[in-house]
């Protein structure tokens, strides 16, 4: 028998001392910074609020690098990184500048082979759709489930394993699923932009963070993470949590974000 997953925490049992040691925040994006597709400005305020404070603050989303690009350029952040973990979008100066874990021919090689398996879906899949913001994505496919689109978890279940027979990684978002050939994670590309940033092992300071999230996509972060918090709505995905976050917010997506800004502000 398995062990019992713990229960999620309310955010206020949060510990004084243990929230006092975080100076990075890393988060998710959909559903977790935004409200309704759109970042509230309680949540814009609250990245601002925790950059004027000295915190390092980095988005981490399963989006696409070209989706991406206005909102690193203008959010209060060090980065974000995209494509769970393949590309860093670093604001310098006046422009961004773009990175991404695999060299340029291993990109071409993938994305070719990408195609295939997102035509494959789509033929054998009743039902199923790309993501609009699919010509922004450079070394993933998402299949649309929630934004534009709905898919029953039967359906998400066959695009799942459809993807990881073709060798593909596959993840569920709260909107899409996300699938791409390699080994990088939101883990692994949040390790690779503390290094790249600062030049640290995130590995050897995770205590000092905490993990903002809101869906099944999120838990290898809850997993990994010190400090892990789930904004309310998180609640929907309990049942498929293996990993679930220690902590949740009492409201939901960009609201819930904000109160995890102001536990770590006083």
């Amino acid at each position: 028998m398995s062990p019992a997953k713990p229960p999620m925490q309310p955010l206020s049992a949060w510990p004084r001392a243990d929230r006092g040691r975080v100076r990075g925040v890393f988060t998710d994006i959909d559903d977790t910074l935004t409200t309704d597709g759109a970042i509230t400005p309680d949540a814009l305020g609250a990245l601002g609020a925790l950059r004027e404070a000295g915190f390092m603050v980095i988005p981490v989303t399963g989006r696409p690098v070209g989706w991406s690009e206005p909102f690193a350029a203008r959010w209060p952040v060090d980065a974000i990184v995209a494509e769970n973990g393949a590309v860093a979008l670093v604001p310098e100066g006046a422009g961004l500048r773009k990175a991404y874990q695999q060299d340029a021919a291993t990109r071409a090689a993938n994305f070719e082979r990408m195609q295939q398996v997102a035509a494959r879906i789509l033929a054998e899949v009743p039902g199923a759709t790309l993501a609009r913001d699919s010509a922004g994505r450079a070394t993933d496919i998402a299949i649309d489930h929630g934004e534009f689109a709905h898919l029953d978890d039967a359906a998400i279940a066959q695009v799942v394993a459809l993807m990881q027979r073709e060798g593909m990684s596959a993840t569920v978002s709260s909107i899409h699923v996300n699938g791409w050939f390699g080994e990088h994670s939101k883990l692994s590309g949040a390790r690779w932009i503390v290094q790249q940033l600062w030049g640290r092992d995130l590995s050897a300071e995770m205590d000092r963070w905490v993990y903002v999230g809101d869906s099944t996509n999120d838990q290898v972060m809850f997993e990994h993470f010190a400090h892990s918090v789930g904004v309310a709505n998180i609640e929907r995905f309990a049942s498929q949590l293996t990993h679930p976050p220690r902590h949740v917010t009492p409201s939901e997506r960009g609201a819930g974000f904000a109160e995890v800004a102001q536990h770590l502000l006083r």
